[in-house]
């Protein structure tokens, strides 16, 4: 909080949060750098805890939401709000038209990984496997559509587009927090129960059918939680990548693969290291904002590229 374009020393920052400071520093953290800092925790714990979570039903470390369709429906209809809204919102209240891609990226998101969990269902059974060749085949169709929509585009979209495409936490406020918070805590319980099943989940869905774990349930639930809490995130920051891939892999180099401790160090480690690099991006090129997604980027694609080495050493591929 005291840092940033406009630096505080401890006691500035001190009366400011008790109120004695002068107005322009009280706004500056109370309305500008404590909510920001909050949705930083918020949406880094829930990207990590999602991404662990993702993992587990996937068995595969190297999975992460966008597998299930909810990055790509996201970013379909926000490019289609921001690309459309002028003529679609055009006589619509100024609130509405604030609110507009946001509520249209959470919605895009939703119906996406809704569309890929009908694909892969069928006889009452979710067919891990087609869903992961669903959320394939729908992030390509969606892709495509977005593609389009940007070549329709004028300068003005296409710089809106590109600077949501890149996730940014400048537009945090009070309001994001209050719709953000309760998703993500309620959404992050009810995962952390589901930690045993996932678990058994490691030897086989007929395992852990077996140990007595409802298998199609946990599955339909890690979904569901799975699209509400990184719908909500995307549609309030935009797209921020690799923090649901990265964070859950390395702690479970870490501390192993008990879901039990996972999750939920998955979480504290993903609001820390989102924090981080918002506070990153604030300060790097002050006065002016480096988009976050490019500082998650450039950590986790190297990252990333280290885990594929590692694994073909494992496999004596070289």
């Amino acid at each position: 909080m005291a840092t940033g374009a406009y630096d505080l020393s401890s006691a500035d920052l001190w009366l400011a949060l008790t109120g004695q400071a002068a107005e322009l520093e009280q706004f500056l953290v109370w309305h500008v750098r404590l909510p920001r800092l909050l949705l930083a925790i918020i949406v880094g714990s829930a990207l990590a805890i999602t991404g662990a979570a993702t993992q587990g039903l996937f068995r595969n470390p190297l999975a992460e939401p966008t597998l299930i369709g909810v990055t790509s429906g996201a970013m379909l209809f926000a490019v289609g709000m921001l690309v459309l809204s002028a003529r679609l919102l055009a006589f619509f209240p100024l609130w509405i038209q604030q609110v507009s891609v946001s509520l249209a990226a959470f919605l895009g998101a939703l119906l996406t990984t809704g569309i890929v969990y009908r694909l892969a269902a069928g006889r009452g059974r979710l067919n891990v496997a087609t869903m992961l060749l669903a959320g394939i085949a729908i992030a390509a169709l969606t892709g495509a559509i977005t593609g389009l929509l940007i070549y329709q585009s004028d300068e003005n979209e296409l710089r809106d587009i590109t600077f949501w495409s890149l996730g940014s936490l400048s537009g945090a406020n009070w309001t994001q927090v209050a719709i953000a918070a309760p998703i993500v805590l309620c959404g992050s319980f009810f995962l952390r129960r589901d930690a045993l099943a996932l678990n058994a989940f490691l030897l086989g869905e007929r395992e852990a059918a077996q140990l007595g774990f409802s298998v199609e349930r946990v599955k339909k639930r890690v979904i569901v939680w799975t699209a509400l809490i990184v719908g909500v995130c995307i549609s309030l920051t935009g797209l921020i990548g690799f923090v649901g891939l990265v964070i859950p892999h390395l702690l479970r180099l870490w501390m192993g693969t008990d879901y039990r401790r996972l999750l939920l160090y998955s979480a504290l480690l993903g609001a820390s290291f989102l924090l981080l690099a918002d506070t990153l991006s604030r300060t790097i090129v002050a006065p002016a904002e480096l988009p976050i997604g490019i500082l998650t980027a450039l950590v986790g694609a190297p990252f990333f590229l280290w885990l594929l080495l590692r694994e073909r050493r494992k496999t004596n591929w070289i």
